[in-house]
């Protein structure tokens, strides 16, 4: 088990304790990265969907109401117990899966068992450089042959890299919260192997955060 402590640490406390406090924080409406996902995948033909990240599900709320099976993992029972309650409401329970696991650990999934991986915002959290390339590789395992990937991630163009706290492998905590700003470089290394299919630049949120949406698949 991944010792549990450091930015990486607190963040598990920090999500846990606010998904108890603050139920459907990011409310119901699925965000623009899951909604451009939901038709990458579609075009892909993929029809089952692993979210890494998945909070309290609106996201895979959203996969699972357009028809995909969905795995939702997150390292928050708390949040997780509210993507099954919502599920069952919104009558997708029999597509919804949910897996309470820390990415820092191998994924608890058979080898090309996936068709797609989806994970907003995930990646950017207080994850080592080293740690990134090994989740990337469970993906990578995890993923059918021609499978897709798509997630995204705060760059060091943000308005926050750079400001705060800093820890090291750009890893930069600011108002209490660390994360993980990718340059160019680590997007571009974390796609060897793969076909890098887009690297979009797009803004969400306050300030704005400054993020890339990256879509990269396994050769068929």
């Amino acid at each position: 088990m991944v010792e549990d402590h450091g930015p990486a640490g607190d963040q598990r406390a920090h999500w846990q304790a606010t998904y108890g406090r603050h139920p459907g924080m990011y409310g119901e409406e699925p965000s623009e990265a899951a909604v451009h996902a939901a038709d990458v995948f579609r075009a892909a033909g993929v029809r089952d969907v692993l979210e890494l990240g998945a909070g309290h599900g609106r996201d895979a709320l959203f996969l699972a109401r357009e028809g995909f099976a969905v795995r939702a993992v997150d390292f928050s029972s708390a949040g997780l117990e509210q993507v099954r309650r919502t599920a069952r409401e919104q009558g997708v329970g029999d597509r919804t899966e949910c897996l309470v696991h820390d990415v820092r650990e191998p994924l608890p999934l058979p080898d090309a068992s996936v068709g797609g991986v989806f994970a907003h915002m995930l990646l950017c959290m207080a994850l080592s450089t080293a740690e990134i390339h090994a989740l990337l590789g469970e993906v990578r395992r995890v993923l059918r042959p021609g499978g897709v990937f798509v997630y995204t991630v705060r760059h060091t163009g943000d308005a926050h890299f750079g400001a705060g706290t800093g820890h090291g492998d750009d890893i930069w905590e600011h108002g209490g919260f660390a994360v993980h700003f990718f340059s160019r470089a680590l997007v571009d290394s974390l796609a060897e192997g793969w076909c890098l299919d887009e690297v979009a630049a797009f803004e969400e949120g306050g300030l704005p955060r400054r993020l890339w949406r990256v879509t990269q698949s396994l050769p068929g």
